[in-house]
């Protein structure tokens, strides 16, 4: 079968594709045809060798894709050959035509969801979720501001939230992303490559502030962030690519908060309480992943350096 693999870290260039043998799975492993694969921001930490989990070379990358079980091993009894599934982690790696999971690493893809839409479920969805149900347990009557939203986890979080009833404000950069803010359901949206924008939201709040904002990029907007929050507001923190000065004051006068989580941080039972939202949401057509490109997965180094570049408008991924 063929792979990527990443034999030193670096840039884009170290993603190889190569012929690999096709692995087998053991005792509660299964074999999944891997159909379409997702990119994420934190595959390209991970092959620069700068994220908090790094991996023993040679890896495959990619926790999230979509396709068919193939073959079980011993002892599985969740999933049969012909099933069709999304990954959550895998064993051996997703960015290959076929890839180990555990038993407890796959999950049902609904018939209405393309293997492409699939690829782009679980750390996009499963992050959105976790920081708007675990992390800022938001309320229906309560106003969230995403920034990012066209994004692959923003858009997730824009449809979550309008699941859950929440007024939406969402960033973006580009028309092309405020048109798909808009699409999915976001109440107002706001270009954040202009001067001002901050203004506008808190204009646009009547000058109470927002009581959630979910962050993708700290380094950048979380000092006017805090200036943005209502009483006892909070900033979910996503996304960061560096250091930033905040003043505490801005908290302390709001008695609000800001919190950081990772994905893979999550408890057992958080993890199935995000696993039967997403599934149903999926199922009864509240959540939709928004596909902006397909690429073949030999253009694996082309994926890393376009997921970083501003101006998304859905999500990334590689096919099989």
């Amino acid at each position: 079968m063929k792979a990527i693999l990443v034999h030193a870290f670096g840039g884009p260039e170290v993603l190889k594709l190569e012929e690999v043998p096709t692995p087998k799975p053991g005792a509660g492993q299964v074999l999944v045809r891997i159909h379409a694969a997702g990119v994420n921001p934190y595959d390209t930490y991970m092959r620069a060798g700068t994220y908090a989990i790094k991996p023993s070379l040679p890896y495959t990358p990619g926790s999230d894709a979509a396709g068919v079980i193939e073959a079980i091993g011993e002892s599985v009894k969740k999933v049969k050959p012909g099933d069709r599934v999304y990954t959550a982690r895998t064993v051996t790696g997703a960015y290959a035509e076929y890839a180990l999971a555990l038993e407890g690493q796959v999950h049902e893809l609904p018939e209405k969801i393309s293997f492409g839409q699939g690829a782009g479920v679980w750390v996009p969805y499963g992050t959105a979720y976790h920081a708007l149900y675990h992390s800022a347990q938001a309320h229906a009557s309560e106003t969230v501001l995403v920034h990012g939203a066209s994004g692959g986890v923003g858009s997730a979080a824009v449809q979550i939230s309008r699941a859950m009833g929440l007024t939406i404000f969402g960033t973006a950069g580009t028309q092309k992303g405020i048109d798909l803010v808009k699409r999915e359901g976001a109440h107002q949206v706001f270009d954040h490559s202009k001067a001002g924008y901050q203004e506008e939201i808190m204009k646009a709040t009547g000058g109470r502030g927002v009581d959630i904002i979910l962050e993708m990029l700290a380094n950048v907007n979380l000092a006017a962030d805090l200036k943005l929050l209502a009483l006892n507001g909070r900033v979910i923190i996503i996304g960061n690519r560096g250091e930033i000065s905040i003043n505490p004051r801005d908290l302390m006068q709001r008695r609000a908060s800001a919190r950081g989580f990772t994905l893979w941080g999550i408890t057992p039972g958080e993890e199935a309480d995000i696993h039967a939202g997403l599934i149903a949401g999926l199922r009864n057509g509240t959540l939709c992943p928004v596909v902006a490109k397909e690429l073949p997965l030999a253009e694996a180094a082309r994926a890393h350096k376009e997921v970083l570049e501003p101006g998304a408008a859905g999500k990334i991924v590689l096919i099989a």
